[in-house]
């Protein structure tokens, strides 16, 4: 298994749903950065009003938040993650693409059928997977906007250690 084409597959998730990406992202990222810049728990916010209230026992040492450390650390990751997510969004929108080209030249070739947005292929295992290409985000490649008929088979390349992450190889397409 190449751990390049694990990262590719993994980039291959936002680039191939590249419309609900960038809603998904965008939003997000203002609530997580949003928390992660907060620089009190609510742990921190309960000992403020117990101390005030005088319930806090006298004897107790004062500790650092350790939990609430990991949530904004934890935010933070999250918020960076979306922020990658929605910039993959935006250019596999645009037409850039992000992973097509790899799984092009990486891909492993072989037959299959389109219904609609969806493409039906087996792989080399025998494993059958029937999944999306999407209308904003097709898995189109080299020529992304190339007219795919329906009934007609096609040929797909497809990551061996990942078919998940699949091209449509618009190259083979009859004219």
């Amino acid at each position: 298994m190449n751990p390049l084409d694990t990262v590719f597959w993994v980039l291959n998730f936002p680039a191939s749903h590249a419309y609900a990406m960038v809603f998904i992202a965008g939003f997000s990222i203002l609530a997580l950065f949003a928390v992660s810049a907060k620089r009190t728990s609510p742990a921190a916010s309960l000992r403020r009003v117990r101390e005030r209230e005088g319930l806090l026992p006298e004897h107790g040492a004062p500790r650092r938040d350790i939990g609430g450390t990991i949530l904004h650390v934890l935010f933070r990751i999250l918020a960076f993650a979306m922020l990658a997510s929605l910039v993959i969004g935006i250019l596999s929108l645009t037409g850039v693409p992000v992973t097509r080209a790899y799984i092009y030249d990486n891909g492993r070739p072989t037959v299959a059928t389109l219904d609609g947005d969806w493409v039906t292929f087996t792989t080399g295992e025998g494993v059958e997977y029937t999944l999306e290409s999407n209308f904003f985000s097709p898995a189109v490649y080299p020529d992304r906007d190339a007219y795919i008929p329906g009934g007609q088979p096609v040929v797909v390349r497809y990551l061996p250690s990942h078919p998940q992450a699949f091209v449509i190889d618009s190259s083979q397409l009859s004219e």
